[in-house]
């Protein structure tokens, strides 16, 4: 009985995340199978990649014929934010013992949104929660992934401008955090670089070397930006 209470409680809080990745999923799935890709294929990215928005450029990098180098820098800088922010996670997972590789693996952005927020009510088993927030999170990609590929299949139409869905994703994530961060100097930042380097190399070759120069000043300047987060923290404590 009480396994069950804990996947309901579980089951509530990625009702949002399962409302995004179902279509999401679905966007990929029809992507790939318009790339010339059989729906197996989307089952099976989605089950061992579970990358998000990495999947949508994946896409790409294998109809273009991308090399394995340039594509394994490309998942480093675009995932690689995972590595900091799943940092606070990592005693909480390590004493879910054979479930610590998992939790691990299946960690993303939503899925990170989702731990932060949600408090575990007492009498339900927190490990079994997280477990199966992230569980279930993984299986509604998945899910959504194989229903793309089969739609695309078995069903003729049109998927012109689908392929927007990846960038209305990054536009999202950007937006979101743009309204969350008071400290906008990185974003800006970013924006500048890009913009350099596109008129510098155009559309095909900015993003790897764009992300490449941001990566390296915001690690010169991390130390000049912290103290700037705890300034503006300091400022609304005392306002209020």
């Amino acid at each position: 009985m009480k396994k069950v209470e804990n996947i309901r409680f579980a089951f509530q809080q990625t009702i949002p995340v399962m409302l995004g990745y179902i279509f999401l999923g679905m966007a990929f799935g029809l992507m790939l199978n318009d790339a010339g890709y059989h729906f197996l294929w989307a089952f099976a990215i989605s089950l061992c990649v579970y990358a998000g928005s990495l999947q949508f450029l994946m896409v790409t990098l294998l109809s273009g014929g991308a090399g394995l180098l340039y594509s394994a820098m490309m998942t480093f800088f675009i995932n690689g934010r995972h590595i900091f922010y799943g940092l606070s996670l990592v005693e909480k997972y390590r004493k879910m013992g054979k479930r610590y590789p998992y939790m691990v693996f299946s960690l993303t952005d939503e899925t990170y949104s989702v731990m932060c927020r949600t408090k575990v009510p007492d009498g339900l088993d927190e490990n079994q929660v997280m477990f199966t927030i992230s569980l279930l999170n993984h299986c509604y990609w998945v899910l959504g992934s194989l229903a793309g590929g089969l739609a695309g299949q078995f069903v003729t139409f049109d998927t012109q401008g689908i392929d927007f869905s990846m960038t209305a994703l990054f536009v999202a994530i950007v937006v979101e955090q743009w309204s969350d961060k008071k400290n906008r100097i990185p974003a800006i930042m970013g924006l500048i670089v890009s913009i350099i380097f596109l008129v510098m190399l155009g559309p095909d070759r900015f993003i790897l070397p764009s992300l490449t120069l941001s990566v390296i000043i915001l690690l010169g300047t991390r130390t000049h930006l912290s103290r700037q987060d705890a300034d503006i923290a300091e400022e609304e404590v005392v306002q209020k």
